[in-house]
């Protein structure tokens, strides 16, 4: 039985001059107890159908036309006085940025009960109960219920969320971007934990997310959303395994798999379309490989193909295109040859030697009178780290292992605490003291939100000039290299784009921006700190293949920060991985990821989502959280939550050993060897409220 019926909406936003059409003609329903995903890029209207489903659209939001009917009750005929009555009881909702939608004044506990008080008639007593009893289903320690936002960790975060979604059990659950920037062991088990209680609970799921590993991953069904349109419906592993819509294609084939090793990645060309008018073509024919006179004439209605709907004119020929679309040089893409790579090659440009970070933890007066040591979080702890001319290094870990740290201190961001780091043969302070201008010419740095980087009163032009005004180069020579590097980063012609503001660009832009203004100044090093994270999958490709190219044509040696393992194995050369400030692994991309030697590596992979309904991929449940950084467990960092740990482990930290031929390291003293029945057949039953046992299990390596 349909829980939720989604019938022809229309959705429009009323703007200064023309409205824009948000959502055409778009039609779904959810079964009781299943879960359903609306996946999709940004600007498709995913979050605006979770709105429109919850009567929370913009001021400026209308639904023009259509049905929305939850259990049999026409949703768009409430009252506000009904409503209050349907959200949080029937019909809950997680936010996408948990830290947004928690007061930081309240403690979480409170801010539970008072959804609960209102809806229910329930004293205090009880409804603290509740709160106790929704910490445990999602894996909080209830004794934490009076802490505020702050005290958690992100992936902590989340769970509040999703604790106060569960208060009052909801028969519906909106899910809006829940993972959005969460590592991938943290959205392991958010997901598992949602998905988990959602069957115990019964509740249905709607998920809204850019990420189609996740969708693959978690939903029964799948509605495929562009420019406001359903292009494909229908059973998730039908779709995934045999898309028959151009954009489903170029949507799966952009998603990185965490065993694609140095494959060019795929970008859909384009942006989203104008919406300021309804639809007359297919949406999707300005970006389509395979579009026709055809396309640009009508757009097509959802029609059966493969057991699944397809809003494609040419779906007939989906086998071929389909075969095509995993080209990329289908999508415009300048496929690049070994031959041409020059990774790895050249001279070292970067070198640390025992670098570390260590942040002073604050003391109160007396202990500083009584001449107590004060405690320091060890960010980054005797990194040693080369990287060289035209090759890639990538960086991987946890929130919380110290890479962005790491980072900056290479970049001169933040002063270092101890250990060596040279530049080119030359010491930092060297090059520091003699010109810091020079320095800065030689390292750029790349954030992970654009916005950090650009100023929103500046427009492009001025904002890739500024650099080489500092260094004072001549106008004409600035003009060039702007328009060069403009155009080298994809935002082509240049004269399109040199006189916009940041708010007139898309995401995707405006990262590009911040790329030239990096590689403005031609250097020869680049620290990119998670530069693609908020992106959709197919910016992220986009941004992917920028940066390899300026690796390969201009010999530029790169750091790549990010907790996706799954990108940094499209363009790394080499990876290391971080585990509270000091480097666990580090080899060759391939050899890494292939034959993991540190037991953290390898959950790391198994954390990574598929898009292959086939791949057999076991839920890694990795217990517990990091270790307090200011209170480190004695010997290894990681043996609290490991399940090889022998006693050994507890005693003393072991050093980066070589494990195999040529440059595979991991500081482990009993590496890997077999990963299915090593660690995972160990973790497969594995929950955070039973650590103990995992350890128990796992003492004799």
């Amino acid at each position: 039985m349909s829980l939720l019926e989604v019938d022809d909406v229309k959705i429009t936003y009323r703007m200064p001059g023309d409205d824009v059409h948000a959502v055409n003609n778009v039609s779904f329903s959810i079964d009781e107890g299943d879960n359903y995903g609306l996946v999709g890029e940004s600007g498709c209207g995913k979050s605006t159908i979770a709105k429109s489903v919850l009567g929370l659209l913009d001021d400026n939001g209308d639904v023009r036309s259509g049905s929305i009917r939850f259990d049999g009750r026409e949703l768009r005929d409430l009252s506000e006085r009904d409503w209050m009555s349907v959200r949080w009881e029937d019909i809950a909702y997680i936010p996408q940025s948990a830290m947004d939608s928690l007061d930081p004044v309240m403690s979480v506990g409170a801010q539970i009960r008072q959804a609960i008080r209102k809806h229910r008639d329930v004293s205090k007593a009880k409804a603290d109960e509740r709160v106790a009893e929704v910490f445990e289903m999602v894996g909080l320690d209830p004794t934490r219920t009076g802490d505020y936002p702050h005290q958690f960790s992100g992936g902590m975060r989340q769970r509040v969320t999703i604790a106060m979604a569960l208060a009052l059990d909801p028969d519906l659950i909106i899910a809006d971007e829940p993972t959005t920037g969460l590592d991938v062991i943290v959205q392991d088990k958010i997901l598992n934990k949602l998905m988990e209680l959602q069957e115990e609970l019964g509740s249905s799921l709607l998920l809204i997310t850019h990420d189609v590993g996740v969708v693959a991953e978690t939903c029964d069904e799948v509605s495929v959303l562009y420019g406001g349109k359903v292009m494909e419906q229908g059973d998730t592993d039908r779709v995934f395994r045999n898309p028959t819509n151009p954009y489903t294609m170029g949507l799966k084939n952009a998603f990185p798999e965490v065993d694609e090793f140095d494959e060019q990645a795929i970008s859909i060309p384009g942006s989203l379309p104008d919406l300021t008018e309804e639809p007359t073509s297919c949406v999707f024919e300005n970006r389509c490989p395979f579009a026709t006179e055809e396309c640009g004439a009508s757009h097509p209605d959802l029609v059966a193909a493969n057991e699944q709907l397809s809003a494609c004119h040419h779906v007939d020929e989906a086998d071929e295109m389909r075969d095509q679309a995993k080209d990329p040089e289908t999508w415009g893409i300048d496929v690049r040859n070994e031959v041409e790579r020059t990774g790895g090659v050249g001279d070292v440009i970067l070198e640390t030697d025992g670098l570390e970070k260590w942040f002073k933890q604050p003391q109160g007066i007396l202990d500083d009178f009584r001449g107590k040591e004060p405690d320091y979080v060890k960010a980054v702890n005797s990194v040693d780290l080369t990287v060289h001319e035209g090759e890639i290094v990538g960086v991987a870990g946890e929130s919380g292992c110290g890479k962005s740290t790491l980072a900056e201190v290479i970049a001169a961001l933040q002063d270092r605490t101890g250990g060596e780091i040279t530049i080119d043969a030359t010491p930092i302070d060297d090059l520091l003291a003699e010109n810091t201008k020079e320095f800065r010419s030689q390292v750029q740095f790349i954030f992970q939100d654009p916005f950090d980087s650009l100023n929103p009163r500046q427009r492009v032009r001025a904002a890739v000039s500024e650099p080489l005004k500092i260094q004072g180069h001549d106008p004409e020579t600035i003009d060039r290299r702007v328009r060069q590097t403009v155009e080298d980063v994809g935002l082509k012609p240049a004269d399109k784009y040199l006189d916009q503001l940041p708010a007139q660009l898309s995401g995707g832009e405006r990262q590009r921006v911040a790329i030239a203004q990096a590689l403005v100044l031609e250097p020869t090093l680049l620290i990119c700190d998670e530069p693609a994270s908020m992106l959709d999958v197919s910016l992220k490709a986009n941004i992917l293949n920028i940066l390899r190219e300026m690796a390969d044509d201009r010999d530029i040696g790169i750091v790549y920060i990010s907790h996706d393992l799954a990108s940094l194995t499209q363009i790394a050369d080499r990876l290391a991985v971080m585990y509270l400030g000091r480097i666990a692994e580090m080899g060759a991309t391939e050899d890494v990821v292939r034959t993991p030697k540190h037991p953290y590596t390898a959950s790391l992979l198994a954390a990574s989502p598929r898009t292959d309904p086939d791949a057999d991929r076991k839920r890694v449940l990795l217990p517990g959280e990091p270790p307090n950084p200011v209170n480190l467990p004695t010997g290894c960092n990681f043996a609290p939550r490991c399940p090889k740990a022998g006693e050994q482990c507890y005693r003393g930290d072991p050093e980066r050993s070589e494990c195999t031929e040529g440059d595979h390291e991991a500081a482990c003293y009993f590496p890997v060897e077999d990963v299915e029945t090593e660690l995972l057949e160990r973790y497969i039953e594995a929950r955070e409220d039973d650590v103990e046992e995992v350890l128990e299990g796992g003492m004799t390596p």
